[in-house]
This record gives C-alpha cells, sequence and structure tokens, in this order.
C-alpha cells in the first residue's frame, strides 16, 4: 500500500521540513527502545532521554515557561485559549511558524489540560526543525490524551526526522491500533519498517570492504568499464579529454557553464562525465587542510553562501546574482549541499565542477548532510541513485569525508571601522579582521580549544560521530542563554554568547560564520555579532516562506548581507526520492 505522490507530499509539507540527527527516545517512550539499539549505520549526535525528558524550547532559543499541570481551568481561560489557538492556526498557515509557536505556547498556559494545543505546537516546532521540542509536546499530548492518535503519528514522525526508525515504529503502530482507518500512519510504518530492514542489509553486506568507492571507480576508468556515452546530451560541450584513454579530464569554463544550462533544461551528463568532476574535485580537496586559510587580496570579494540543500533553481539564481567564482571573486560554500531539495545531484555536480575548474577561488564545507546516515533518509543516495547509479552515490559519499571542516578568512586591508558587527569593539588578529566559517560551528563544548586543534582533525574517510570537535563542528547551534545545554532540535549542544565570546577571544576571531539552520531573513547577527547565521535556501522545502541570504565579505573585513527569494522551479516537490519519507523503490 502507498500513497499517490500528492497525497504524499501533500502531508509532508504539513509536517516535515527537515532535521539533523539521531536522538533518544523521551521519558514516556518505550524502554526496550535505547541508543544501543540505533541502526543508523553512522549514528549522528546523540541527545541523552535525561535531557530531552520535558525539554520544551521556545524559538528564541529560551527555555519555555513551566506550565502548572495542576492548573484550575476557568471557563473564560478556555474561551480565551481558543481564541489564541485560532490565531496560531492562521500564523501556522502563513507559515509563520515562530509566531504560530509563541500564541501556542500562550494558549496552553491558559489551558494546558488541552493536548490539540501541545501537538499543535509540536508540528509548528517540527516545521522549523525543532524535533526535541516536537517530541516533548506530543508525549505531553499523549500524557493527556492516551488515545490521541495525531500526536503518536506525530512524535513519530519526529522521531524518524532525527533519524531514530527503531524509535518511530511503536508510535505508527499505535497511531493504527487507535484508529485503524489512518492510512497515512500506515503507509509511514510500512516504508519506515522497510528502511531499518535496508539499514540493516547494508551494514551487514558492508563487514570487511576496505577498498574506497574512489579506488574503484579509477579502477574502472582504467580498465574502460565507464566509457562516455554522450547519446543522452550529443550535443554537451564536454571537458578536455586526453587522448590516453587512462589520463584524467581537464575542465573548462565553457563546458562548467554549458553544463549548468543543461541542467536548467531537465538535461543530464554522462556518467563518466559525472565521475571525472567528482574524482577531480576529490583530487583539489584532500591537498586542503582540514581547517583551509585564505587571504582576501585588495579588489577581491569573498561570498559566503549557507545550505542549498538541492534547491539547484535558486543556486542558479543565486550565481546570476553574485556571479560565478573567478579570480576577483572567491566563493565559499558552507555545507549541506544535498539533501531535501530533488535536485540534490546537479548542486553538487555545479559546486565540485567549479571546484574543479577554480580550485584557489572556490572552497566547500563539509555540512551534516555531507554524511551517509542523512543521505540515506532525506534523499541524496535515491536521488543520485536513480539518475546516476549507486557507485556515483558511493563515489560521492566517499568524497563528503575528505571535504575541510572549515575555512579561516582573514582580510588582508586594514578595517574601515572599530566596530564589530554588534556593539562591541571587533577582536582582530594583527590588526586586521578574520572570520572562521563552519557549518554548525566552533568546537565549544569545552573552554580552550584552539585553531591548531582543528588543523590537526584527521577528516578522511570519518563520519562525524557522535562527539568531538568534528562533530561540534559539524552539528552545534548558538542559544540566547549563557552556557552550554541542549539543542531545540533535539540534537548535541547549544552554545550561549559567553561561549562564543571567550572562544572567539581566545583565538582572535572577529566572528564566527556559520549556517545550519533556517533563519526567516536568510542571515541573523547573534551573540553580539561574534556569531552570524547564513542561510541560502529561500522558501525552504517550499514550505517554510523564508528569505534566503549570502554574506559578502571584502578585502578589509567588512561584511554585506544580500537576501534573496525563491524561483519557480519544475513541479518536483522536496523529499522526492527520500527513502524515509517516500514510497516508489527509490
Amino acid at each position: 500500500m502507498a500513497l499517490n505522490q500528492s497525497e504524499l507530499h501533500s502531508s509532508l509539507s504539513e509536517i516535515i521540513t527537515g532535521v539533523e540527527s539521531s536522538t533518544a527516545s523521551s521519558s514516556s517512550s518505550s524502554s526496550s527502545n535505547s541508543n544501543n539499539d540505533d541502526i543508523t549505520p553512522f549514528p549522528s549526535p546523540v541527545l541523552s532521554a535525561t535531557s530531552l525528558a520535558g525539554l520544551s524550547l521556545s524559538s528564541d532559543g529560551e527555555l519555555e515557561p513551566e506550565v502548572d499541570d495542576n492548573k484550575i481551568v476557568t471557563e473564560e481561560d478556555r474561551v480565551k485559549a481558543l481564541e489564541i489557538k485560532a490565531e496560531a492556526n492562521k500564523a501556522f498557515g502563513a507559515k509563520d511558524f515562530n509566531k504560530s509557536i509563541e500564541l501556542y505556547t500562550q494558549a496552553i498556559a491558559l489551558n494546558p489540560k488541552d493536548s490539540t494545543f501541545w501537538n499543535n505546537r509540536a508540528m509548528s516546532k517540527a516545521k522549523m526543525e525543532e524535533h526535541g521540542g516536537a517530541i516533548s509536546d506530543a508525549t505531553k499530548a499523549i500524557e493527556i490524551n492516551p488515545a490521541y492518535s495525531k500526536a503518536y503519528y506525530r512524535r513519530g514522525l519526529s522521531y524518524l526526522s532525527i533519524l531514530r526508525p527503531t524509535e518511530a515504529v511503536p508510535d505508527f503502530k499505535k497511531a493504527i491500533k487507535i484508529e485503524p482507518t489512518n492510512k497515512p500512519a500506515r503507509d509511514q510504518l510500512e516504508v519506515t519498517v522497510k528502511l531499518i530492514r535496508k539499514i540493516e542489509f547494508e551494514k551487514a553486506i558492508s563487514v570487511g570492504e576496505t577498498e574506497s568507492a574512489s579506488s574503484k571507480c579509477l579502477a574502472l576508468l582504467s580498465s574502460g568499464a565507464c566509457a562516455l556515452d554522450t547519446s543522452a546530451s550529443p550535443s554537451f560541450p564536454l571537458p578536455i579529454i586526453p587522448q590516453d584513454p587512462n589520463a584524467r579530464y581537464k575542465p573548462t569554463k565553457d563546458f562548467v557553464e554549458s553544463m549548468v544550462e543543461i541542467f536548467k533544461d531537465d538535461g543530464k551528463i554522462p556518467k563518466r562525465i559525472a565521475w571525472e568532476i567528482i574524482l577531480g574535485c576529490k583530487d583539489v580537496i584532500e591537498k586542503e587542510k582540514t581547517m583551509v586559510e585564505i587571504k582576501i587580496p585588495d579588489g577581491v570579494t569573498c561570498d559566503i553562501i549557507g545550505d542549498t540543500h538541492g534547491q539547484f533553481f535558486d543556486v542558479v539564481n543565486l550565481l546570476s546574482m553574485t556571479t560565478p567564482p573567478s579570480e576577483s571573486h572567491y566563493m565559499i560554500f558552507n555545507g549541506d549541499l544535498v539533501d531535501r531539495g530533488s535536485w540534490s545531484v546537479e548542486v553538487a555536480l555545479t559546486v565540485f565542477a567549479y571546484k574543479w575548474l577554480y580550485p584557489e577561488y572556490v572552497f566547500i564545507n563539509r555540512g551534516n548532510h555531507e554524511t551517509n546516515d542523512m543521505n540515506k533518509v532525506y534523499g541524496f543516495e535515491g536521488e543520485c541513485k536513480a539518475k546516476l547509479g549507486e557507485m556515483t552515490f558511493k563515489l560521492f559519499a566517499d568524497v563528503f569525508t575528505s571535504l575541510p571542516l572549515a575555512v579561516l578568512v582573514s582580510a588582508t586591508q586594514p578595517p574601515a571601522s572599530s566596530k564589530s558587527e554588534g556593539s562591541q569593539p571587533a577582536i582582530l588578529s594583527e590588526g586586521r579582521r578574520r572570520f572562521f566559517v563552519c557549518h554548525g560551528g566552533p568546537p565549544v563544548s569545552k573552554d580552550g580549544v584552539t585553531l591548531d586543534e582543528v588543523r590537526k582533525i584527521d577528516r578522511f574517510g570519518r563520519q562525524p560521530g557522535q562527539e568531538g570537535i568534528m562533530c561540534e563542528m559539524l552539528w552545534t547551534d548558538p542559544q540566547e542563554p549563557t552556557g552550554r545545554g541542549p539543542s531545540k532540535r533535539g540534537v548535541g549542544l547549544g552554545f550561549g554568547p559567553d561561549v562564543t565570546k571567550r572562544w572567539c577571544d581566545l583565538n582572535k576571531i572577529t566572528a564566527v560564520i556559520r549556517s545550519h539552520e533556517v533563519r526567516a531573513d536568510g542571515y541573523a547577527i547573534e551573540h553580539d555579532g561574534l556569531c552570524i547565521t547564513v542561510f541560502s535556501c529561500p522558501n525552504y522545502c517550499d514550505s517554510t516562506g523564508n528569505k534566503a541570504a549570502y554574506i559578502r565579505v571584502q578585502a578589509n573585513g567588512s561584511l554585506s548581507y544580500h537576501q534573496f527569494d525563491a524561483v519557480p522551479h519544475p513541479p518536483i516537490k522536496p523529499m522526492a526520492y527520500s527513502s524515509g519519507f517516500n514510497f516508489g523503490g527509490f
């Protein structure tokens, strides 16, 4: 049994915008499920069950006010709460999810005994990728009404969203037991069980593998097993092909720009060309340090691009605004090129091709979605297999583990102003501004971590794991309160402004520039200007209504922020190739 495509995408657009990792179950979940039961092959950071239990964070990172479960609810309270709920529903429909969370919170304060308020707030939090809070709210709804089928379904989806499928299965089963005609829950249970079996099978067959996908692909090229086939695009402008059949191809500007135009017209490139692009990019990035260090010469600009998540047509629009990379225009792609959007292959090939063409002007950081577990659930694996075959996905996955984790951007000219992006004087290094660019944030689970420790990370062949510097750089999130705490996404670590200040002072960093989180305006300046978020997916997953942005850095270290909106794209929905939330054999 399967949902048709319109039903599937309709339900997805209402409940999912994406996720970031694995988490343990909340205190009310089945005790038979534990961290050791996680069948994800490369588990991402896990938040402990004791940390998640009761977690309820507001949209600005503050802990939400405690609710008086014993409150005597008057008729006036009930009426007022329902009025506020109606306002919250309108805000949700208008994609103002921060406002809907705030309004549902007000309704809960008036009447904490209405389970629908909790479940509706859980849905709003899921839209903002706050799956830890969504699980907590859905759990509360279940405590109030143990027969609330939608709350079990909501919680199951949030568990699945943070890559805990074994936690999701009992909730889907419970939803079906309460409501046997609940077709979405039944279909989601079916696909989740298939996902678990698939992961278990792939773990079993991978035992003992020692040869990398890159080595296998190079051997296949040498044997002539992946010959160039131009039948799909006979007029495709090829890169430079040496006469020696075993020699590697070389990129040209015309080739890269024409490839982008072919992708815009829904065209494809031959598998051999795709392999050459990926391997060509690998040749460049494996020579780079874990923390790449660049200086911006006078007359040069550097654009920092946040998450792009397979939204190819928005990337093309972005390149038209920034202009493509060149000797006078550097570009940093700050991770999460792939997943969720249904043109992740085209985005990854475009960015990799520019890196292959301009190794000294284009830089790519690894994001938390350049990882095997995320790709398996959020679409890139299925998309890559559908468009270019399984070996191409394995090649991409191999090369992802070679991507650097950070770029240290240094100005070469004195600053025009002594002021930072916040209210304090800018932190300078030898009289110049410099910025630490990474996907999630700096390694701040403890004080005293230096740039030298970042430089020494052995990234090659590694997944981020569940702790340590590499994990933190892909997963951390800023928070409003001081100190450290659990991330509201239900994964990993949140770090406060005092933590950021100590790290920037220690390492003489003017500001951390990171991505990893949707922002309504496309960017946000936080922690008194020391932490800046940039997110480059407009109308994220076709459902969030946010603007996107990129940041331009000048040679004197001044920053400018450039917003843009989504552009039309062909009628293929996000998550079309997902194996976690989709059907159809991918």
